[in-house]
Order: structure tokens, then C-alpha cells, then sequence
């Protein structure tokens, strides 16, 4: 803690969260503002510690379980009558920066302390997570370290259900509206089904977890012409989440059942721009996907290109087991680190870059997952898709910095792509 600063310095406690605005020529100081006060001031650079991989989810004051600084006293208090598996997290006040899940069995509540270190999250030092949301997702399904297996969250007082949250911002949908048709896809969050709402036709996906879908709740808000269009959801089974359904499938498929022959380098770079201009306003929303790939691109009846999957995206809830990350796709700091940001999401972009020039070839043929994991270390960039234009291959590997700040970002791919498009018109 540094509370009683001197003139201009920053007070903080332990666990505080800050944003640094810039660096002090040769002092170790930092002008930094404070994220909960507001407040800009002078801090040691000793005195911090970097944020890291770990997300201190900003959509935490949604999940009905997160009841924020209160005392052992008040949680148990909150958990009455006793349930068991019925269950609140809180923040710690004896140990800043850390958390405590508070778990109501046999009649007495038990306080588990959840651990920081290694921007990790733990409670017996065997299982780590990398956000409180996948660590409740996992003694949800798992009783592992803790008495019981979570059953029922405890909702803090006065909050509004998801439900009500949801009516009032008009993206609340009736189930008898919908009728739902066949299997069309599937995701890691579970079945894509086609379906009819009202007389439209609809694309369905159902979420049966009830934090991811809290989770997803949060991210409803975002719209552009190249992200597919969220209609609403319903709430029934977990979430269902109805969107514009995109008849022509996804990017890889459309590619490769059409190739060459059909396709011209116009409609490529159309593609790539409208690709690029979703994840622009993505960027812009301070939002990433974390999973952007082609079979992630859906295509619309007048051959739009659209982002899927933006708000579900997230890192693998087994935090280093990079076994689930899509190798291919995954940019070296993600892969080594678990370091997600926008830039990683340019990395992925220029691999969707390489699979639209190939006509929707796999990236890296031939290599195994390891193979190319150690072959990037070593410098290693695929080649060229056959005749692809050498200016768009120019932009693959300005993706492929190593360094993330040397990546273009999703601004300056899509002022490259209109010139390339405007260029390929004056021809």
C-alpha cells in the first residue's frame, strides 16, 4: 500500500489495478491513473507488477456469483438459509489482489482463498485458471479441490437478472417464435442448428453453460455490416443465441468448392477487406477474438464477408495446456504465453490472408502442430500461395512480425486492401 503519497505521487493499495501513461526519462517513475479513482500521479516502477495474461474480467459485475468487497461475515450471512453447493465469490480483504470462493455444505459455509501468482488463479496449487469465470465453469462441473461441486450461485442483492438486463435492452426473443431445423455446424460452445424466427431464416446456437453464457451477455452490443448480426437470444436450456443465418457457409468451403476457375482475385481481396474492416471496428471496441480463421468467416447471399464467433471467443478455460489453441493460427507470444491482444489477432489474420490466397488450403501442409511451433522460433514463414499478388504477401508477412508492435494494425490492413482493390480497377 502507498497511501500517504508525497506531492504529485499516486496513492494506491495493493491489488489496485493502474494505467500507465507514460514513462519518466531516467527516474524508474511512471505518470500513471488510477482505474477506479480516476486520479493521475508519479509511481515508482518498482511498486508494480504487470497485469500479465490474467483477465480481471470486466463483465465480473454481471455474474450474478461476483459479490465484490465484502466480509467473511456478510458472505456468510448472504449464503442463508444453508444449501448445500450454494456458492458467491468475494474479494479478499485480508490478502489484496486475491479472491475468496465461499461455499455453503452441511450446514456451515467454507471459505476458499483463491491465490494470484503467475497471473494464475488457485485454490490448491493443482488446477490454475486463468479467470474466475473458468474457474467456477470448472467446480461447476468438478467438485476436485472444494467440498462440493458448485450448484447455485447466490445472486447479489438488488442485481437484475440476465433476464430482465436483457428485455430492457430489446434483445430478449420468445421461444414460441422459434422452431429450430437441422444441425448446419458446430462450435467448441456446443451445436449450430438453422431455424426460422418469425418467418425468418435464422442461424441457432445454444450455449448450456450458464456463465459462458454471462459471459457472452456483455459483448451483445457490437454491430457492423462485416461482423454476422446478433438478432437476439432466448433464455431457455442454458442460452440460445439467434443470428443471421448465412447461406453460403463458411469462408474455407466456399473457397474450396469453388477455387480458381470460379473465383477472381477481386472477389480474394473483397474477402480480405471485408474480413478487415470487421476486426477494425473489433479493435476499435477494444474487443479480440482470439480464434480468427477462416472456417470462422461466414458468407453471406450477396458474398459478404462476415466475423463469427467474436463474443464467445476466449482463451482455453485449461489455461497452459495449448494443445486446444489452434496451433496454425496462433501467434508466438499466444502459443508460448497465453498473450491475447489485438495484435495476436493480426497474426491470425495474416494465416486467413494465406488460406483465401490458397483457396482454402491448410496452413503449413505437411508440418506437424510441433514442427511448426519450433520452425517459427527458428524465423521460419510459409511461402507464397501460388500466384498470389507479391503486394499481399508483402501484408502476410507484415502480420508475422515477431515482435506484436512491429504488426500492422486492422486500420492500416484495411487502407492497404482498398488501394490493392482500387489499383486492381485502374488496371
Amino acid at each position: 500500500d502507498h497511501t500517504k503519497p508525497k506531492a504529485q505521487e499516486l496513492a494506491f493499495h495493493k491489488g489496485d489495478l493502474i494505467t500507465i501513461i507514460e514513462a519518466v526519462e531516467g527516474k524508474g517513475w511512471y505518470r500513471a491513473k488510477h482505474n477506479d479513482t480516476g486520479e493521475e500521479g508519479l509511481l515508482a516502477a518498482s511498486a508494480l507488477r504487470e497485469r500479465g495474461a490474467i483477465r480481471v474480467n470486466p463483465k465480473l459485475s454481471l455474474m450474478p456469483w461476483f459479490h465484490g468487497k465484502i466480509s467473511g461475515v456478510q458472505a456468510v450471512q448472504e449464503l442463508q438459509p444453508p444449501e448445500d453447493g450454494l456458492f458467491l465469490v468475494r474479494e479478499s480483504i485480508r490478502h489484496p489482489g486475491d479472491y475468496v470462493l465461499c461455499v455453503s455444505f452441511a450446514k456451515e459455509v467454507i471459505h476458499y482463498r483463491v491465490i494470484y501468482e503467475e497471473n494464475t488463479l488457485s485454490i490448491d496449487n493443482e488446477q490454475r485458471f486463468y479467470n474466475l469465470i473458468d474457474m467456477i465453469e470448472h467446480y461447476m462441473k468438478e467438485q476436485g479441490a472444494i467440498c462440493t461441486k458448485l450448484v447455485k450461485p447466490k445472486p447479489k442483492s438488488g442485481m437484475k437478472s440476465a433476464e430482465d438486463e436483457l428485455a430492457k435492452a430489446g434483445w430478449l426473443l420468445n421461444l414460441q417464435h422459434l422452431t429450430l431445423g437441422d444441425r448446419i455446424g458446430q462450435g467448441e460452445f456446443g451445436d449450430v442448428l438453422q431455424g426460422e424466427y418469425m418467418g425468418q431464416k435464422v442461424a441457432v446456437k445454444n450455449i448450456k453453460c450458464d456463465v459462458t453464457a454471462q459471459a457472452f451477455l456483455a459483448e451483445t452490443a457490437v454491430r457492423h455490416k462485416n461482423l454476422v448480426r446478433l438478432l437476439g437470444v432466448i433464455l431457455h436450456n442454458g442460452l440460445y443465441i439467434v443470428m443471421e443465418f448465412m447461406s453460403k457457409g463458411n469462408l474455407v468451403n466456399f473457397l474450396r468448392t469453388r477455387g480458381r476457375a470460379v473465383i477472381q482475385t477481386r472477389q480474394l481481396l473483397q474477402f480480405s477487406l471485408d474480413v478487415a474492416q470487421g476486426m477494425d471496428y473489433l479493435e476499435s471496441k477494444k474487443l479480440v477474438h482470439r480464434d480468427l480463421a477462416a472456417r470462422n468467416i461466414l458468407i453471406s447471399e450477396e458474398n459478404v464477408a462476415k466475423v463469427s464467433d467474436f463474443g464467445l471467443a476466449r482463451v482455453n478455460p485449461k489455461g497452459t495446456d495449448t494443445t486446444l489453441l489452434p496451433v496454425k493460427w496462433s501467434a508466438p507470444e499466444a502459443l508460448k504465453h497465453n498473450k491475447f491482444s489485438s495484435k495476436s489477432d493480426v497474426w491470425s489474420y495474416g494465416i486467413l490472408l494465406w488460406e483465401v490466397f490458397s483457396f482454402g488450403r491448410a496452413p503449413y501442409p505437411k508440418l506437424s502442430l510441433k514442427e511448426v511451433t519450433e520452425m517459427l522460433e527458428q524465423g521460419y514463414r510459409m511461402e507464397a500461395p501460388e500466384d498470389c499478388p507479391a503486394t499481399v504477401y508483402m501484408l502476410m508477412r507484415s502480420c508475422w512480425e515477431l515482435e506484436p508492435g512491429k504488426r500492422p494494425s486492422f486500420k492500416k490492413l484495411t487502407e492497404k486492401l482498398q488501394k490493392e482493390l482500387k489499383h486492381l480497377g485502374d488496371v
